[in-house]
C-alpha cells in the first residue's frame, strides 16, 4: 500500500536578490516587480503556488523590497478612485493580487545564498514539508509542474526537485543531478547533486530548475552547511546529503519537466517571455502577432 504523507500547504519564495543583471532598471525597483506584459513577474509565481493548492506564502525579502509587500496588499486609495469611476475591470485586476493568498514576509538580512534564504523560512514552516519557488523561473500555467511535484512528495515522502534537460555545454550554469529511473516516466530517483559542475564532470544533462518540494529535515542540514561555491550556503549541498542518506529525511526524487519555462532572470529570456505571453493573450495576441510578423518581415 502506498504511504500517505502530510498535505503541503506552505510555499516559500526567496526574493532577496539584488537583480544586478537588470541594472539600472533594478536600482530602485525589485527585479521581481519588473512587468511581464502587465503583471509583475512575482505575481505569476504566487499564482502558480495557489494553483497547486498552496495558499500560505512566505516571501523572503531584503532591503529595497517593500514594493513586493505593497503589491500584494490592499491599495484603498486606488480602489476607491476606480470605484468612483465605475471601472470594474481595472478594480478587479487591482484586487486580484491582494486576494490571491495569505502572504507573509521575512527579511533575509545578510544575503548568504539560496540555502540561507530557505533556512530563514524555518520558524514559519515548522515541521511540515513545503514548496520553494524561485522568482526568476516562470512556469507556464498550462504545464502544472508544481502540482505534479506535490503529488509525488505526498506519495513518496522526502523531497522533490524539478529537473530539465539542457545542452550539456550549459550544465555548468545549473545544479546537476545524478539519477536512476523509476516506474513513472517523468520521475527519477536522485542519487546525487552537484552545483554548477564542469561539463566534462557532470553526471548528466539534467539541470535543477527553480522549483523544490522539501522535507523539513533540510533545515537541520542547512544549519550545519558551510558556505560552498561562491562563498554562499548552497541548497544543492543540503539536498546532496539528503540524496545520499534516505534515513535523514526520506528519498529525493526529481520530476523531469518538458513544458514551457521562462527564465526572467536572463535579459534575453525575459524579453522572449513577454513576446510569447503577449502573443498568446486573447486581448493582445491578434494585433500584436500581426505587428510582429510585419516587423520581422520588413525590418529583419
Amino acid at each position: 500500500m502506498t504511504q500517505s504523507h502530510p498535505r503541503i500547504s506552505k510555499a516559500v519564495i526567496p526574493a532577496a536578490g539584488l537583480g544586478t543583471r537588470f541594472l539600472p532598471a533594478t536600482k530602485a525597483t525589485p527585479k521581481e516587480m519588473l512587468p511581464v506584459v502587465d503583471k509583475p513577474a512575482i505575481q505569476y509565481v504566487v499564482e502558480e503556488a495557489v494553483a497547486a493548492g498552496l495558499s500560505d506564502v512566505l516571501m523572503i525579502t531584503g532591503r529595497n523590497k517593500r514594493p513586493l509587500e505593497d503589491h500584494f496588499d490592499r491599495n484603498y486609495e486606488l480602489e476607491s478612485a476606480l470605484t468612483r469611476k465605475g471601472d470594474a475591470e481595472r478594480l478587479s485586476k487591482v484586487q486580484e493580487s491582494s486576494d490571491l493568498a495569505t502572504m507573509h514576509y521575512v527579511r533575509q538580512g545578510d544575503p548568504r545564498g539560496l540555502g540561507h534564504a530557505v533556512l530563514c523560512a524555518a520558524p514559519h514552516v515548522g515541521d511540515q514539508p513545503f514548496a520553494v519557488l524561485l522568482g526568476d523561473d516562470l512556469i507556464d500555467p498550462r504545464d502544472p509542474l508544481l502540482a505534479r511535484m506535490v503529488e509525488i512528495q505526498e506519495r513518496e515522502g522526502g523531497s522533490v526537485v524539478a529537473l530539465m534537460e539542457v545542452d550539456p555545454e550549459q550544465i555548468h550554469m545549473y545544479g546537476c543531478a545524478a539519477t536512476e529511473v523509476t516506474t513513472d516516466g517523468d520521475v527519477v530517483r536522485v542519487t546525487g547533486l552537484v552545483e554548477k559542475p564542469d561539463p566534462a564532470e557532470a553526471p548528466s544533462n539534467l539541470a535543477v530548475i527553480g522549483r523544490y518540494v522539501l522535507d523539513p529535515a533540510v533545515f537541520g542540514i542547512l544549519r550545519r552547511t558551510e558556505p560552498g561555491r561562491g562563498g554562499e550556503i548552497q541548497l544543492t549541498d543540503a539536498l546532496q546529503l539528503l540524496a545520499e542518506d534516505e534515513k535523514i529525511g526520506g528519498p529525493v526524487h526529481g520530476v523531469v519537466f518538458k513544458g514551457r519555462r521562462y527564465d526572467t532572470g536572463d535579459r534575453g529570456d525575459y524579453l522572449r517571455a513577454i513576446v510569447r505571453l503577449a502573443c498568446e493573450r486573447e486581448d493582445l495576441g491578434p494585433d500584436f502577432r500581426t505587428w510582429l510578423r510585419s516587423y520581422v518581415t520588413e525590418e529583419l
